[in-house]
């Protein structure tokens, strides 16, 4: 059995199973990268708060167990973040491959954004107990940018699909960043900003 690298940093933390809860540990994640040294507005703070907000969300909306929390733990080892968020119900796992949506669906885009953002993600039981943990992982180099993915030549006849997949995804990204507030000088209050 390989050898999984000493953790440099870890941080971990129970939340309410609720929206309120997931955009807590959303920003916590944000701030504890920033206290890491990967500051607000550095590629790997964005992502990895960006795939925090989607992995919660979808704890609070397909993991949610009434009476019951979801952990969440965010861990650095030599230069790989991982995510990781424990839910309860361990008969609604996510499939493997994500789904592609309908175009006209407003929601289903979670787990595409996931898997296009980090460099493995995959799912697991939850150890001794009923559940799942969902995981993300993305390396980063010494200045703290993600590694570039190398994206293989589409055929021609998806160029037109793989460019609107692509700004669906920025555009997302963009909303989740500007709408609700990933960074702390934007935040709100009472549903509110400042």
């Amino acid at each position: 059995m390989p050898q999984r690298p000493a953790l440099e940093r870890e941080f971990t933390m129970r939340f309410t199973s609720t929206p309120r809860g997931a955009r807590l540990a959303r920003r916590l994640v944000s701030h504890r990268l920033n206290d890491w040294g990967h500051p607000y507005t550095t590629p790997a703070n964005e992502t990895l708060t960006l795939v925090t907000a989607e992995l919660t969300a979808n704890a609070v909306r397909h993991g949610h167990v009434p009476g019951r929390d979801f952990h969440l733990r965010l861990t650095l080892a030599v230069d790989t973040f991982r995510i990781e968020v424990t839910d309860t119900r361990a008969e609604r796992r996510p499939p493997s491959t994500p789904p592609t949506p309908d175009s006209a669906s407003e929601s289903g885009r979670g787990l595409l954004l996931v898997a296009s953002l980090t460099d493995d993600w995959g799912v697991t039981p939850r150890p001794a107990a009923p559940g799942k943990t969902v995981w993300a992982e993305l390396r980063v180099t010494a200045g703290g940018h993600p590694y570039m993915h190398q994206v293989a030549p589409r055929p021609a006849d998806s160029a037109s699909a793989y460019e609107r997949d692509t700004e669906l995804l920025l555009t997302t990204s963009s909303l989740l960043r500007d709408d609700l507030g990933l960074r702390p000088e934007a935040a709100s209050y009472g549903g509110h900003r400042p």
